[in-house]
């Protein structure tokens, strides 16, 4: 039934500020943007041009208006083939991170957008 994850909503204070970290912080392309109203739009990020799954950044002000229940933080893990080149990288642009943590099942660190949301990156290869 289900052959891909579509989309990942990112609930984000401004929407300027969190395209701002993914795309120059985090390396990430813009693939969608439309505007939804005088102060909101639809943006839709992804790790690549190629890639299906994107990470729609939406405003939280506006689903809190909306069903405030849906803005708690999702738990999202990304992946990459060179954990430690993606870790070196992303303190080099000056994103927080956690710890390298070298586990038996895997590695991965934690790392924080632009309102200290966390999230997961592990090696997968």
């Amino acid at each position: 039934m289900i052959n891909k994850v579509g989309k990942i909503t990112l609930y984000v204070q401004d929407q300027a500020q969190a395209k701002d970290f993914w795309l120059n912080k985090m390396g990430f392309v813009l693939k969608f943007e439309q505007q939804m109203g005088p102060n909101m739009s639809w943006i839709e990020v992804g790790p690549s041009e190629d890639e299906f799954t994107t990470l729609v950044l939406y405003s939280k002000a506006a689903m809190e208006q909306h069903k405030p229940e849906k803005v708690a933080h999702p738990s999202v893990l990304f992946s990459t083939t060179d954990i430690e080149s993606a870790y070196e990288k992303m303190k080099q642009n000056g994103v927080k991170v956690d710890e390298l943590l070298k586990m038996p099942f895997g590695t991965m660190f934690t790392f924080y957008d632009q309102d200290g949301n966390d999230y997961i990156l592990r090696e997968d290869k």
